[in-house]
């Protein structure tokens, strides 16, 4: 009898681990090609991890909610070949790897439903030498800084997490050298207070539950399940990181929407996809982008970084009421069938559970659509670690002033609001304000001639 050693498969270019939800094959049980073995969770998306050969699973590596590696051998297969089956390629997951976001709701509409999510940037690094003394996890990227920092295993110990389950990510770790390097807050008699700062408390980290009872005996008590957890916390963590301003500005998309009427059933015909709203705004998006570079970046300490490329995130609602991103990655180098295109793809493997986690990952800008709520603004929180997200509201016909060389008239057009978030430690008012600005003259000027 062979033994297949079964590696966790790679699930996108920046992620290097997984937590593992739950085995749904234990010791002892047959396999076949392609049954799934475990379910396993990044901090974007849950999958499965089909098996890649058939025989007995002979040993589980890893328990729930122990975090792996990719590469990382999971489990043991005892196969009936009676020689050692060939390993995986860790470089592509295997066949049948598949997102497990059940029922997720189609990204495109006639008034694109998105909601904001929080988005982490994650980066790749050479592996520093494990603590054998430490029982936290911690990633390579984080091992590495605070080697080159000179930052102790022990001090990391210390130091509050505020990633899932209480994790250190390289956000805290950035945080809290910074914060070392600055003075105390000054004592009474005016002295400086040498004392490091406390850090941040994490509402979601592990520690011992107090029992929650109803006072009224009537209240329902809902445990937030993992997703929702994440969420919670990406969404507190974004609030102390950054300083948020919103911005508004009303637009007349009258032109656009008559364009979009009467253009929608011919390209249909001639492409085979719908054209909805979201592209529509993608575009205005990308353009504004280019023409006001300074909004798509991103700040790590005390550098900011400036993205080559536009990738635009679209937030959206699940089912579950989870929040999810999926991402069109170069969307500057798309025209308005590409991004067309793009978007509907997202949005069929989203509803046949496609998604894998690189789709959800990479994302330099981020729109939200609060309109599909019946909202006519919003305040969005910003998507870390981007420094802008711009929320779209509910299109209503209105009575407007129209200014015309003739002189004004009050006629019915299609009006929206826009609003912008964004990180004011980077990005001011004035640049805020013009970009929204920006992005709302991209849709009023829209050419009613135009060929698509």
């Amino acid at each position: 009898m062979a033994q297949y050693k079964l590696l966790l498969p790679k699930m996108g270019e920046s992620v290097a681990e997984a937590t593992i939800i739950k085995w749904t094959k234990k010791p002892g049980d047959h396999i076949e090609v392609d049954d799934t073995i475990m379910e396993i969770a990044t901090d974007k998306v849950d999958s499965e991890v089909p098996s890649p050969v058939s025989g007995k699973l002979v040993e589980q590596l890893f328990k729930d909610n122990d975090v792996a590696q990719v590469g990382a051998v999971i489990a043991i297969i005892e196969t009936g070949e009676a020689e050692e089956v060939k390993q995986q390629d860790t470089h592509e997951a295997p066949a049948g790897f598949s997102s497990e976001q059940n029922n997720v709701p189609e990204l495109a509409s006639e008034q694109n439903e998105q909601v904001p999510f929080i988005e982490e940037l994650e980066q790749k690094s050479a592996p520093a030498p494990a603590d054998k003394t430490s029982q936290r996890f911690y990633s390579p990227l984080v091992r590495n800084i605070a080697a080159q920092e000179g930052i102790s295993n022990a001090e990391l110990d210390q130091i509050q997490g505020r990633g899932a389950e209480g994790r250190l990510t390289k956000d805290d770790l950035l945080n809290y050298i910074q914060s070392k390097g600055q003075q105390g807050p000054l004592t009474q008699n005016g002295t400086p207070n040498s004392a490091k700062p406390a850090p941040i408390s994490e509402p979601f980290a592990d520690s011992p539950k107090a029992e929650v009872k109803s006072v009224s005996g009537g209240d329902e008590i809902i445990e937030m399940d993992r997703m929702r957890r994440l969420i919670a916390d990406h969404m507190v963590m974004s609030k102390q990181t950054s300083a948020h301003v919103t911005s508004f500005v009303e637009a007349d998309v009258t032109n656009m929407v008559l364009w979009r009427e009467k253009i929608k059933n011919s390209f249909e015909k001639r492409e085979g996809e719908k054209i909805t709203f979201t592209p529509l705004f993608i575009e205005a998006v990308v353009k504004a982008i280019k023409d006001l570079p300074m909004i798509n970046i991103s700040v790590s300490g005390t550098q900011i970084i400036k993205k080559k490329d536009i990738n635009i995130s679209m937030a959206t609602a699940l089912p579950s009421g989870n929040l999810i991103v999926p991402v069109i990655k170069k969307a500057d180098q798309l025209n308005l069938v590409g991004i067309t295109k793009a978007v509907n793809d997202l949005a069929n493997r989203a509803r046949n559970n496609a998604l894998k986690p690189d789709d959800v990952q990479g994302g330099t800008f981020t729109i939200t659509n609060v309109g599909s709520f019946g909202n006519v603004m919003g305040t969005p929180i910003i998507n870390q670690p981007q420094v802008a997200i711009l929320a779209v509201g509910a299109i209503r016909k209105k009575p407007a002033v129209i200014e015309t060389p003739q002189g004004d008239y009050i006629g019915i057009r299609h009006m929206m609001f826009l609003s912008l978030s964004y990180d004011h430690r980077v990005v001011d008012g004035a640049l805020g304000g013009m970009f929204v600005k920006k992005v709302a003259d991209y849709l009023e000027n829209w050419d009613p001639a135009r060929e698509i």
